[in-house]
C-alpha cells in the first residue's frame, strides 16, 4: 500500500568539523538523502561549526508498505557533510545517519512527540569522529485532504536569506546575548615572525593584533577583544569556542601554525547577580 509523506529536515548547527583546508578552517554545507530525494544546506565559509539554522522541506516522498510499519520503523536518513572548494568537486568530510519522528495523517500534531526536539548525531569519517551535527527529522504522513491538512511551518520568516527557510519556533533553541571576552597576552611558540591568534565561535569571532616582529618583542599591543554573539540558553548546546594561531606572510598569505577547541563554555560564562534578589535578600 502506498502511503505519501512530507519529510522536513530541522538543520540548525553542527560542530567541531574536520578541518579540511590548510586554514585549518571548513567551508562546510550539509548533503541530506531520503528515499530518492536529495538536498543541501546553504555553504557557511571558513568555520568547523556552520549553525545553518536550515528547514530542507522534501515533498511527495512515496513509501511503500503498511501504516503501521511505517511508523515504529521509518526509513534511515542519511546526511554528509562536506566543504566546498572555490574549483572543483567538493571533499567529504564525514557522514551520520538519523531516523525521523513519524506523524500520520490520524494523529495530532502535539507533544509529547511533536514538534520534535533537536538532537545530536554522531559524524563519522571512515572509522573515526568527525564532529556533531545538532538537528531534527519529521516525517509527516499527507492524507486525504492533501498538503493543508499538515502542520503549519511556524516562522520566523528571514527576508535577508530569500527562499531559504530558518528552523521553526519551537524546534529552534531559544538564543540569548553574550559578549565574549578575549585576553591574548604573549606568544609562546618558536618558529613564528609574524603571528596573529583567531577566535571564533557560532559564526562570530575576533583577530587579535598582529606582533609585527615575534622575536624582537613577542606580546600583542591590544590585550583585550570581544565580540557578541547569540548562543542557546541551554548550555548543552552551545556550540565550541575555537582558536587558532596563524603565521601571516607576505601578499595576505598566512600559515596554520596551530589550533585548540575549547569544548565547554560553561565554566567561563559570568551571569550578573539578579537585582530583584538582591533587593529582596537586603529587605529581608
Amino acid at each position: 500500500e502506498k502511503q505519501v509523506f512530507q519529510l522536513r529536515a530541522h538543520m540548525y548547527q553542527a560542530r567541531s568539523l574536520f578541518a579540511a583546508d590548510s586554514s585549518g578552517l571548513s567551508d562546510p554545507f550539509a548533503r541530506v538523502f531520503f528515499i530518492s530525494q536529495s538536498q543541501c544546506t546553504e555553504v557557511l565559509n571558513e568555520t568547523l561549526c556552520p549553525t545553518w539554522d536550515q528547514l530542507l522541506v522534501f515533498d511527495n516522498v512515496e513509501l511503500y508498505g503498511e501504516a503501521h510499519e511505517m511508523r515504529d520503523d521509518p526509513p534511515i536518513i542519511v546526511i554528509e557533510i562536506y566543504d566546498q572548494d572555490t574549483v572543483g568537486k567538493a571533499d567529504f568530510m564525514g557522514r551520520t545517519f538519523a531516523k525521523p519522528v513519524v506523524k500520520m495523517s490520524d494523529e495530532h500534531y502535539c507533544p509529547p512527540r511533536f514538534p520534535p526536539q533537536l538532537e545530536y548525531y554522531q559524524i563519522y569519517r571512515g572509522n573515526s569522529t568527525a564532529g556533531d551535527l545538532l538537528a531534527a527529522f519529521e516525517l509527516l504522513q499527507i492524507g486525504p485532504g492533501g498538503k493543508s491538512d499538515l502542520p503549519p511551518i511556524d516562522g520566523p520568516t528571514d527576508m535577508d536569506r530569500g527562499p531559504i527557510l530558518p528552523v521553526p519556533l519551537g524546534i529552534r533553541p531559544v538564543l540569548s546575548k553574550y559578549r565574549v571576552e578575549v585576553i591574548v597576552l604573549e606568544h609562546e611558540i618558536f618558529m613564528v615572525d609574524r603571528p596573529r591568534v583567531d577566535i571564533e565561535c557560532a559564526g562570530k569571532g575576533v583577530q587579535s593584533a598582529l606582533i609585527q616582529n615575534y622575536k624582537k618583542n613577542p606580546n600583542f599591543s591590544t590585550l583585550v577583544k570581544w565580540f557578541e554573539v547569540d548562543l542557546p540558553e541551554n548550555e548543552l548546546l552551545h556550540p565550541p569556542l575555537n582558536i587558532r594561531v596563524v603565521d601571516c606572510r607576505a601578499f595576505g598569505r598566512y600559515t596554520l601554525v596551530g589550533s585548540h577547541a575549547v569544548s565547554s563554555l560553561r565554566k567561563f560564562i559570568y551571569r550578573p547577580p539578579d537585582k530583584k534578589a538582591q533587593h529582596w535578600n537586603m529587605a529581608g
